[in-house]
């Protein structure tokens, strides 16, 4: 089943255009389009599998947060650099609130969940894949549940973590006034999401790893989820760079292209991401957003 988006997520407007046209280079082969708000420039994945049809779109050994695949070079290296990123995310949460309740939305599986138990969190997690869902249990210990919308009804969080998953969304509307529902007084979410204004972003164009459709049903900027936000009563508090995003992006979109990794290029091009990213806004590969009400 497809589905069209027919007005902006972000401002409503029933006015957009074609962005690009880009391939499904993990899993189909299949060509979507993006569309552009003619309004306010928020880009979204239009005409798009509808939630009941995604599933087998997420069903490959290369898509790594699902399969945790250590085969290739390429995710030998995610894995050697999420040892890292979890710990910085450990110390973020660590420093934005007191040990207390945690929630992280599309667990994958699970690895965040037990790096926060680990540190003394109390962990729960939500995660829509049933396989990846059970791998999350087995690896966390934690109650992790299906469904976001029917998912902890009545409870609280002090923090609410999404990494990489507001983009994946079907229900974006109902997914945020449930997650603003789920957030306790003075808690903070965290939403980490690609940047599809940064400079690796413009450079690759169609062949941008981060484009991902059609999983990536939305790819923001900073002002259009600023905006999004705003609509819910949410404001972003401080924003943080991933660095680490502008290599493995780089990496993917060399092979998207050409069928091979030119890491000596990714490598080039990370460096020159980042150093644009803090001349223009920090308008970083991927950026971490701290949130409150």
């Amino acid at each position: 089943m497809v589905e069209n988006v027919t007005s902006c997520p972000v401002c409503g407007s029933g006015e957009h255009k074609l962005f690009l046209s880009c391939r499904d280079y993990t899993v189909s082969g299949e060509a979507f389009n993006i569309r552009e708000c003619t309004q306010c420039e928020f880009k979204f994945t239009s005409p798009r599998p509808s939630q009941d049809a995604i599933g087998p779109y997420y069903q490959s050994e290369a898509y790594i947060s699902h399969s945790d695949s250590t085969a290739g070079v390429i995710n030998k290296l995610y894995h050697a650099v999420r040892r890292k990123t979890l710990a910085d995310k450990v110390n973020l949460i660590n420093q934005l609130h007191p040990k207390g309740t945690l929630l992280d939305i599309g667990c994958g599986t699970g690895n965040f969940l037990k790096a926060c138990t680990d540190a003394g969190w109390l962990t729960k997690g939500v995660e829509a894949d049933p396989a990846t869902r059970q791998k999350a249990i087995q690896t966390s210990g934690c109650e992790v549940q299906a469904d976001l919308l029917q998912a902890y009804k009545g409870k609280k969080f002090d923090v609410i973590t999404l990494w990489h998953v507001l983009e994946h969304l079907h229900q974006l509307e109902e997914s945020l006034l449930k997650i603003k529902g789920l957030l306790a007084k003075e808690a903070v979410l965290v939403i980490a999401v690609p940047n599809s204004g940064s400079f690796d972003a413009r450079y690759y164009q169609q062949y941008w790893a981060a484009y991902d459709v059609p999983r990536h049903l939305y790819h923001f900027n900073p002002d259009t989820l600023s905006k999004l936000l705003a609509k819910y009563g949410l404001k972003v508090a401080d924003t943080k760079p991933m660095k680490f995003d502008a290599f493995y992006i780089s990496m993917l979109s060399t092979k998207y292209r050409s069928g091979k990794t030119n890491y000596v290029e990714s490598v080039k091009n990370g460096l020159l991401s980042n150093a644009w990213a803090a001349r223009n806004g920090n308008n970083y590969s991927s950026i971490t957003y701290v949130i409150s009400l």
